[in-house]
């Protein structure tokens, strides 16, 4: 619930304001793409995967073991994030191996986490 210290005093428009905003905005696309990327990180066991995967490679069996879910499962949230470009793999063998698809997951990691205990 929205508290008076939340909302205007003053009810009126920066016509101003608006326009900069609508000229800064993303476009439908982009909002979508983002705001998936944001889901797919919110979930505590993709995180986890994410998490693992920033400073080496791991196959399934790796990950279903340092989560502690099942291989299936794993391999349910790799699919996900491997559709958004999150994470890439590479076969050895009978093995798939994943790892993180590029250096700006783990900064977006890194930022948000240095977000968070700054305010602690």
């Amino acid at each position: 619930m929205a508290t008076l210290e939340d909302q205007c005093q003053c009810r009126c428009i920066h016509e101003d304001r608006i326009t900069h905003a609508i000229e800064r905005a993303l476009d439908d696309r982009e909002n979508q793409a983002l705001a998936a990327l944001f889901k797919a990180m919110g979930d505590p066991n993709r995180l986890r995967i994410l998490w693992a995967l920033q400073h080496e490679e791991m196959c399934v069996c790796d990950l279903a073991k340092f989560i502690g879910v099942t291989e299936s499962a794993v391999s349910h949230q790799l699919r996900q994030l491997r559709q958004l470009h999150l994470v890439a793999n590479r076969r050895e063998g009978p093995v798939l191996y994943y790892r993180l698809d590029d250096d700006h997951i783990s900064q977006l990691i890194g930022l948000a986490l240095t977000h968070l205990r700054e305010e602690s």
